[in-house]
């Protein structure tokens, strides 16, 4: 005989548990307390198991009898339902353990030393910013490709197209650790390689053109700012190196008497593996550039930085001084930027004065190989690098005096 709800609110506690049966197998359990519970009673395999179905009035009489049928159900079809309940919280604890985020954090953690500390910050904040407000909390075997998509496109709106894709290359990596670790099967970011517009390739202004090269050397001569920012302007175009190795350089790295700026490779633009193992980089200094350290070995030259910051304390200059400097002189930062002369020098070295690329991108430290596949190494080229940059320095005056500019060699063969 089926319940009422009459019965089920009339029913009181007594000194002993008891039941109210629902029929086909489901009762209320009143215990001495009060509580009032509901089961399922079956037999399987011989033995007689109970399952709960939920506690009243939390789960009404209703939704009891659907519980009933779904279990009964199961059992029709050769399921045991208590031990689909225990397999489902199991695979529900599994799926809370590895969210997206948990995964993703323990992938960074186990990859990260690999990484320089930046790139590895980096790729975290990305994280933190762009995607755990949104996956964070899914276990990640649910994850669909129109999950991804979602949080790609809202960072596409924003108008950093570019973080977009380096987001969706962070998602890849973090899915196929999943994968070899057992918590996913495929990786969902591949599927949206095509989703989003090519990034446009942003490179840092450089001039390139002799005549206006010429012009910005006779500006940075005039420049009437401080010393130290003055000296980094005129040694920056010389040298090939980032902004950041030229501020943060120290007397201790450099030979003025052998003409030689060793950077230490822990402040190369590297892996983190080649920052703590890898060469250091050599440059060669021209005589002009010997000249204006000397000229500054005068002032700073006590200190630990070539360039100290004007805040005095042991701090090298700002990084936005020869920035500001180039504002000062007029100069844009679509029309030139201090993170330029690099490309400059790679171009008109090439182009004009002919040195072969091997050459050129050793002075850049860049990692190519020789003809017999050796790995580069920190006196590769050496002799034709000293060349290169005499050369360079001397070119880099015949434009500031305004002599006759040279054709770049593809015009000239033409």
């Amino acid at each position: 005989m089926s319940l009422t709800i009459k019965q089920i609110e009339n029913a009181q506690p007594r000194d002993r548990l008891y039941r109210l049966s629902d029929g086909d197998g489901a009762y209320l359990e009143v215990s001495p307390a009060g509580a009032r519970r509901w089961f399922l009673k079956y037999r399987r395999n011989g033995k007689e198991t109970r399952l709960s179905l939920g506690n009243w009035p939390e789960v009404g009489l209703k939704e009891m009898r659907e519980r009933r049928a779904a279990a009964r159900k199961q059992l029709a079809d050769g399921i045991d339902p208590a031990h689909a309940r225990a397999a489902a919280k199991h695979a529900a604890a599994i799926n809370g353990a590895n969210t997206f985020e948990v995964v993703a954090r323990e992938w960074h953690a186990k990859f990260a030393p690999s990484l320089s500390e930046s790139h590895a910050q980096r790729n975290l904040r990305r994280l933190e910013k762009h995607v755990f407000p949104y996956l964070g909390t899914r276990p990640i075997v649910g994850l669909a490709p129109a999950d991804v998509l979602s949080v790609l496109q809202r960072i596409e709106k924003t108008g950093h197209l570019e973080t977009a894709h380096r987001v969706r290359v962070l998602i890849g990596q973090v899915m196929r650790y999943a994968i070899s670790t057992g918590r996913a099967e495929r990786d969902i970011a591949a599927d949206l390689r095509d989703a989003l517009p090519a990034a446009q390739v942003k490179h840092h202004a450089a001039v390139t053109d002799p005549v206006q090269l010429g012009a910005l050397l006779r500006a940075i001569d005039g420049y009437t700012g401080t010393a130290v920012v003055t000296a980094a302007l005129r040694l920056a175009p010389m040298v090939f190196q980032r902004p950041g190795e030229l501020r943060q350089a120290e007397w201790s790295e450099f030979d003025l008497d052998g003409a030689m700026w060793t950077v230490p490779a822990g402040r190369m633009k590297r892996t983190k593996a080649g920052k703590e193992n890898g060469p250091d980089h050599l440059v060669p200094l021209s005589r002009q550039a010997v000249a204006i350290l000397r000229g500054l070995q005068v002032l700073t030259g006590r200190g630990r930085f070539v360039f100290p910051s004007l805040r005095g304390g042991d701090r090298c200059m700002s990084d936005m001084a020869l920035s500001a400097a180039f504002k000062r002189m007029g100069y844009a930062g679509d029309e030139a930027l201090p993170h330029g002369w690099r490309a400059t020098a790679r171009t008109l070295a090439a182009e004009v004065l002919g040195v072969r690329d091997e050459v050129i991108e050793a002075q850049l430290a860049h990692g190519v190989r020789d003809a017999l596949g050796r790995a580069y190494n920190r006196t590769q080229w050496l002799d034709q690098r000293r060349e290169l940059m005499q050369r360079w320095a001397d070119y880099l005056d015949e434009l500031k005096a305004g002599a006759k500019v040279l054709p770049f060699a593809s015009e000239a063969s033409a």
